[in-house]
Formats: structure tokens, C-alpha cells, sequence
């Protein structure tokens, strides 16, 4: 799932430790051929999708920022409880939101989208109602968390794209899983709760910002496996 979040800093060394551990193991898990079997209904080698990977790990930590907002929201309780692996320290609140976006979760899976679409010529219709159908669910499934940002569960935006693809992808079946699965969430989950911002009383609202792990980079991933 991707989802609006306060942002992790790069140096904390619990996140340092996390992005090590799932920098190992998706080495680990391309050299297993799980991963490379995803990407290669892609039409990737065992390179590029190494390679799109890792620029999807490293921009998971940086995020753009676009514009900010005034608050008027007092400053919740700040629950870590939430649909992400790790729980992360509280960031202070100043009664202002920053709005950015994800490199990693947001800017390289919509990049490689574009780059599906021109390859595989995939039908703007079957884009259209594949990508209205993802979005539709996961704004429907997702829900603001005050404090911490947009939540959803992470099965559903997936499972939505797969079903999607199966059913209009046709020949196109593993670009199109791709295509909804990151662009549904993003416009879902992401962009149509920017309304809800200004009750969230979130220092900083990422758009894309759960990164690579529960992200729509992942969603895309997920999706094209199950198609």
C-alpha cells in the first residue's frame, strides 16, 4: 500500500538496519528467481530489475518537497499501531504539514509505468477502466490515521490490480497489473486524501511514502505476480 507518512530519516540506524536487511534480501530473493520471475513478465533481465530495484530502495529515503500547509488540527496522541513493518519515532508538529513526494515510492514507479505503456502499447481504455477500478478500492479501503497519514491494508490494492488484469489485460496482463496496481494507489490512496491532510496533524505528508516494502512500487510487484 502506498501511504501518506511522516518522513524516516535516513540515518536513524533502525532504518539503517531495515534497509540493509531488505537490501539483503532482495539480492537474496533475485538470486532465487522469485523477484526475477515478477520482472521478467516484464520483459527485464536479471540486471535491469536488479538495477531498478536498488533506485527504488535508494529513493525510498528521499523525499521531494512540494508545498506546505497550515494546520489547524491540535496535535493527537501519536499511535504507532499502524500497517507498516516498523513503528517509527514521533517527528514534533509545529501545526504546519509539508507536503513532498517518494522518489522510491512514487516518481520511479510511475516513471516505469510510462515506460510499460510505450513498450507494450498497452490500450488506453484497458489503462482507463484497470486503473478507475484500483483507485476506486483503494480509496474506498484506505483511511487517514490521525498523526501518521493515509493507511491501507496492504493485500488490497494487489489483489485489485490482479483481478483487473485478468479480466481486460488480455495479452497485456502483466504491464496492465503494473500500471493500476501504482497508479490506483497513487491516485486512490494518495493524491484523492490530500483533502485529508489538514485534520491528519502530520508533520509531513509523503506521497508515496511508505517506500519500497509496503509501497506502490511492491503493489505493482505483487500485482503482476498474481496476474
Amino acid at each position: 500500500m502506498c501511504r501518506t507518512s511522516l518522513m524516516r530519516s535516513p540515518f536513524s540506524p533502525l532504518y539503517f538496519l531495515f534497509f540493509l536487511g531488505l537490501l539483503l534480501w532482495v539480492i537474496f530473493s533475485i538470486k532465487l528467481g522469485l523477484i526475477t520471475l515478477t520482472f521478467r513478465k516484464l520483459g527485464l533481465d536479471p540486471e535491469s530489475a536488479l538495477t531498478l530495484l536498488i533506485t527504488s530502495l535508494l529513493g525510498s529515503a528521499v523525499n521531494l518537497p512540494l508545498f506546505t500547509l497550515r494546520v489547524s488540527a491540535p496535535q493527537p496522541p501519536v499511535e504507532r499501531a499502524g500497517y507498516g513493518l516498523l513503528r517509527r519515532p514521533p517527528v514534533p508538529f509545529t501545526g504546519r504539514t509539508q507536503v513532498a513526494v517518494n522518489v522510491g515510492g512514487c516518481l520511479v514507479p510511475v516513471l516505469f509505468s510510462l515506460y510499460l505503456v510505450k513498450t507494450y502499447g498497452v490500450p488506453p481504455l484497458h489503462i482507463l477502466a484497470a486503473t478507475a477500478f484500483v483507485t476506486f478500492v483503494s480509496y474506498l479501503m484506505s483511511r487517514p490515521i490521525p498523526g501518521v497519514g493515509i493507511g491501507m491494508p496492504i493485500l488490497v490494492a494487489p489483489l485489485s490490480a490482479a483481478l483487473a488484469a485478468i479480466f481486460l489485460g488480455e495479452d497485456f496482463r502483466a504491464p496492465l497489473a503494473y500500471i493500476s496496481g501504482s497508479l490506483g494507489v497513487l491516485i486512490g490512496a494518495d493524491l484523492l486524501r490530500l483533502k485529508d491532510i489538514r485534520r491528519m496533524a502530520a508533520p509531513i505528508a509523503s506521497i508515496g511514502g511508505a517506500g519500497t516494502f509496503d509501497g506502490i512500487f511492491i503493489t505493482g510487484l505483487v500485482a503482476v505476480l498474481l496476474s
